[in-house]
């Protein structure tokens, strides 16, 4: 990786993100709100890549995620559901695709990259995400970079 000047940086990490989500509530709350998955999940995350709906447990892992994301970028209040989604890769690995607000946030916090997991069993759904990136872009080192409040 290298920064802006063109000098070569390692990745650090600008912030990681953890949830957990109960599975059997989530999907109550799914049944009982009419809209609410449209307005958490893209159309794309709705639907395993064969077409099939996805299970309550795979909607919990991804809203854990979502929830996730949002606490490696600082817990800001402003992002918008639809910027962060879960897409399945060729070999079933997720990743996350972000736009809109989430890419704003991240862009001000130096991420370039991100890592997630996802997992369901006994009937909770986790999450953790990684946010990683190179140089801080005001040229602090992204492994420095506090958000409001932080310490060191």
């Amino acid at each position: 990786m290298e920064d802006e000047g063109g000098r070569q940086t390692d990745p650090v990490i600008i912030g990681v993100g953890i949830d957990v989500c109960p599975v059997e509530r989530f999907a109550a709350s799914l049944a009982r709100t009419p809209g609410l998955r449209d307005r958490l999940f893209t159309a794309d995350e709705q639907r395993t890549p064969s077409g099939a709906a996805r299970t309550g447990e795979s909607l919990a892992a991804r809203f854990a995620a979502k929830e996730a994301l949002a606490k490696a970028l600082g817990a800001p209040g402003d992002l918008h559901w639809h910027d962060a989604e879960v897409v399945v890769g060729e070999r079933g690995r997720p990743h996350l695709e972000v736009r809109g607000t989430v890419a704003r946030r991240a862009a001000e916090l130096g991420v370039t990259s991100w890592h997630v997991s996802l997992s369901h069993d006994g009937g909770i759904a986790s999450a953790v995400v990684i946010a990683e990136g190179g140089v801080h872009p005001q040229g602090r080192s992204a492994a420095v970079h506090r958000p409001e409040g932080g310490r060191a």
